[in-house]
């Protein structure tokens, strides 16, 4: 029996679009409803317990919220998904002892699975579980950017990651992780003295609809997809359509940024707002307008100062897109060698592959050259992964 923890979606259901761990998580909700798996849903209640949800509803609640992530809002859908969220975590908070009794009919010892850091600082309920049902914990981590950049995040942020990775050191039966960068910074987080824990490395998938090019009318433009952040660097990105302007005017390619605000975006704000008319900012696009755009670019740009994984890498290249990217260990193995790998520093390599790629250039031939035998990992191949971890328990 696995039990999945649904607690990231279900404050996640007043978003339009979703960040890369609501992807997910979204993902592995669909695998276990179409798997053989015998499985549950629960989630954290406000009282720090963790309660059963009904099947029924979250079924519905998946669904709808799939389906706004996909195509984008119909009429009275985000009433009816953020209903039906507030039902859930009413179930959550009465279904502690209903998760007891669902979780005691495994014929095997249950499986408590977190593929989100929701609440995994908080780890009473988990050693709960596994105290009073004999449970496995399985946890997934994306990175370990706070502890590791801890400038470029919140203070309260870091606070809390050195907190969830103690939970994994003193109750996690396996951690799965993104990447082997991902793999190598959390074993360097935890003692091995304590207690050994598998560190299973399973690469995410990519699962952008196969949109048609968008008709667009600019001429020629990059995008740059991710939550709008310090880690991002889109500063860099500012800085270089500035100086495109002073070169080239009303020439200059369009800057196209896909994402929602986040942490240290007010000063990105005010730079593009000073380069109105050169970039566009399009905070709400659901993935088909999302995945039109994407393939019509010249190339996503990803100069990120620190990446667990690098989903956008894997999402443009699977719609065959080229990529410029931060040189660093995340992109490289989400990229296998396909995009063109650059100092996020460097802004002058930067501008100099940037008008290389505004045109067909050789340098951009080259780079589909190498896309052409490039073969893009699949969810199903993480989850054969993810199978044969939960079959190890026995």
């Amino acid at each position: 029996m696995i039990a999945l923890d649904l607690s990231r979606l279900l404050s996640r259901a007043g978003c339009v679009t979703p960040t890369g761990i609501d992807r997910v998580e979204l993902a592995y909700a669909q695998y276990l409803n179409g798997s053989n798996y015998a499985h549950c849903f629960a989630a954290r209640n406000t009282i720090g317990g963790i309660g059963l949800l009904p099947a029924t509803c979250v079924a519905q609640f998946i669904s709808e919220l799939a389906s706004l992530w996909r195509d984008g809002a119909a009429p009275g859908q985000m009433s009816r998904i953020i209903s039906g969220a507030r039902q859930l975590q009413r179930a959550a908070l009465f279904g502690g002892r209903a998760l007891g009794r669902e979780l005691r009919r495994a014929s095997t010892p249950p499986v408590y699975l977190l593929v989100s850091h929701q609440h995994l600082d908080s780890a009473r309920s988990i050693a709960r579980l596994k105290r009073t049902l004999g449970m496995r914990f399985v946890c997934l981590i994306h990175d370990l950017i706070p502890l590791e950049f801890p400038n470029l995040t919140r203070i309260r942020q870091t606070r809390r990651h050195r907190r969830r990775v103690a939970t994994v050191a003193a109750f996690a039966d396996a951690a799965i992780v993104n990447s082997v960068a991902t793999s190598a910074a959390l074993a360097a987080r935890i003692s091995p003295n304590v207690r050994k824990v598998p560190i299973i490395v399973a690469p995410l998938g990519a699962d952008l609809p196969n949109s048609p090019t968008a008709d667009l009318s600019e001429g020629a433009y990059f995008v740059c997809v991710g939550t709008i952040e310090a880690r991002k660097n889109h500063r860099l990105l500012l800085d270089l359509w500035q100086r495109l302007a002073e070169e080239l005017g009303h020439q200059a390619p369009l800057l196209r940024l896909i994402g929602q605000s986040g942490f240290g975006s007010e000063r990105i704000a005010r730079g593009v707002a000073g380069l109105r008319g050169l970039v566009v900012e399009h905070p709400d696009l659901p993935d088909v307008e999302m995945a039109a755009m994407l393939r019509a670019a010249r190339a996503l740009l990803m100069p990120s100062l620190a990446e667990g994984f690098g989903l956008p890498v894997l999402e443009a290249l699977t719609l065959g897109v080229p990529v410029l990217c931060s040189d660093l260990p995340a992109l490289r193995e989400s990229g296998a060698g396909v995009p063109e790998y650059l100092d996020p520093a460097d802004i002058a390599a930067w501008h100099q592959a940037i008008l290389d790629y505004t045109s067909d250039s050789p340098r951009r031939g080259a780079q589909f050259a190498r896309l052409a035998s490039w073969r893009p990992p699949r969810w199903a191949h993480h989850f054969a992964i993810i199978d044969q971890l939960i079959t190890g328990f026995g």
